[in-house]
């Protein structure tokens, strides 16, 4: 598991000018020596963006699936008293950001998935 997730707020215009330029490599014919730029990471262009993800409910199903590793998304749903389909949503929304991921289980004889966090923390960097 790596150790810090770094989320960064841009400026619109910087956001768009990031992507511009790699959407420009990647028109390029690829050469052996470059590659695309590539950037890694979560990024929004505004805090209150970045609040609608890490709402205090979702942080809190981060937290529960990086403390108590569940063995089924069923098993964090009871652990943290919430509906299943709630559970389910926020963990496809949280995946599609890269916070977590789901890995075939084995729980009470039936295949199963295991949300897993990819994060221990993370950490949030402003532009200015």
């Amino acid at each position: 598991m790596a150790k810090t997730l770094t989320i960064r707020i841009k400026p619109v215009d910087e956001a768009i000018e990031t992507f511009r330029r790699t959407f420009k490599a990647l028109e390029r014919p690829p050469r052996r020596t470059t590659a695309a730029p590539r950037s890694e990471g979560v990024f929004f262009t505004s805090i209150e963006a970045a609040r609608k993800l890490f709402t205090p409910n979702r942080l809190a199903l981060l937290r529960a699936i990086r403390t108590e590793q569940p063995s089924s998304i069923h098993t964090l749903a009871r652990r943290v008293g919430w509906d299943l389909k709630n559970v389910q949503e926020d963990l496809r929304l949280l995946e599609s950001y890269g916070l977590v991921r789901t890995a075939p289980s084995r729980g009470m004889g039936r295949r199963t998935k295991a949300p897993r966090a990819l994060f221990r923390e993370i950490a949030l960097k402003i532009a200015i």
